[in-house]
């Protein structure tokens, strides 16, 4: 899968079938889009293209406004995003710069210039409430007028339901946001996780007794607290794990993200190797210790009821092996 910063050169302009949108998640509604787009371009003999923006529109708005409280929380980072686009057959990835320049096109002007010139885009399909230009004057109908005008097909995708409801990147967050994994892997289709470069940190953990892995989370993510894990990328299999992500208010005040992962009976340097972070159940939120003492203590707690959650799963695997 190729990916471009940008619209391409003129060099790798090859004529596409093309979906526009956030993608944030890439949920079990964005699947069936993407089913569609891939279909078509093979069907058609063109390259499956996606057209993404960094940041979220709404987070570009938010930082506007001075009020990041409404910017969106992130389901997954640019690289998990990429890779799940990929695993869809996508051939080729737009991530586009979405700054006051972007925002400022009209209908007309971003279907000259982003769709005709820009991807030269031969068929078309997005969500059914798809909107897009500055004020988010173009629609569905306007944009199938354009596509008479310049010559591609223009398709829309209803809305994608479970359980009589629509699956959307904002249902995911609200899963995450209460803990409920079961949703979130009925939403996404798959179980959740976050995919980062072990990094070097204060090595607090280690001087407590509970060594962790390090990964920087770039923005607000859906979720936060302490959770059951296991870690995919170290061994050749996943490893039973305990994990906090989170400000961790207790030792600083700079209100940085953290995934804090501490993988059980595991003793090995790992910095700077890409692992990822399967969620599986969430203990409790994150809380403010008056202590270390207070903290390390915390900590015992949640290692000691992750490592009965295992076992609990393990000998009702076993269990079950005996019927």
């Amino acid at each position: 899968m190729k990916v471009f910063r940008g619209l391409p050169n003129d060099r790798a302009r090859a004529p596409c079938a093309l979906t526009i949108g956030n993608f944030d998640g890439v949920h079990r509604g964005h699947q069936a889009l993407l089913a569609h787009v891939t279909a078509s371009a093979r069907k058609l003999g063109l390259e499956a293209a996606v057209m993404t923006f960094e940041p979220h529109p709404r987070e570009y708005f938010a930082q506007r406004s001075g009020d990041l409280s409404k910017a969106p929380a992130r389901i997954a980072n640019l690289r998990d995003k990429l890779e799940s686009l990929e695993h869809a057959g996508v051939d080729r990835v737009i991530v586009e710069h979405f700054n006051e320049h972007f925002a400022s096109m009209s209908p007309d002007e971003f279907t000259q210039r982003v769709l005709v010139d820009g991807l030269h885009v031969k068929w078309l399909m997005v969500g059914d409430d798809f909107c897009y230009g500055a004020r988010r004057a173009g629609n569905v109908a306007l944009l199938a007028e354009a596509g008479k005008r310049y010559g591609f097909e223009v398709h829309s995708l209803p809305a994608v339901l479970h359980d009589s409801t629509r699956i959307s990147s904002s249902a995911v967050r609200a899963a995450l946001a209460a803990g409920d994994f079961d949703a979130t892997r009925a939403l996404l289709g798959h179980p959740y996780s976050m995919s980062g470069h072990v990094i070097h940190g204060q090595k607090l953990g280690r001087t407590l007794g509970f060594p962790t892995l390090n990964l920087r989370v770039a923005h607000r993510p859906a979720l936060a607290g302490i959770f059951v894990v296991q870690v995919h990328g170290l061994a050749d299999r996943p490893l039973p794990a305990v994990a906090s992500l989170g400000v961790r208010p207790t030792v600083e005040d700079a209100g940085r993200m953290l995934l804090e992962v501490h993988v059980f009976d595991w003793n090995q340097p790992c910095y700077g190797k890409l692992v990822r972070v399967e969620f599986l159940t969430k203990l409790r939120d994150e809380e403010k210790y008056v202590d270390l003492p207070t903290l390390t203590a915390a900590i015992d707690r949640d290692a000691q009821q992750a490592r009965a959650w295992f076992a609990q799963r393990a000998g009702a695997l076993t269990a079950t092996d005996r019927i």
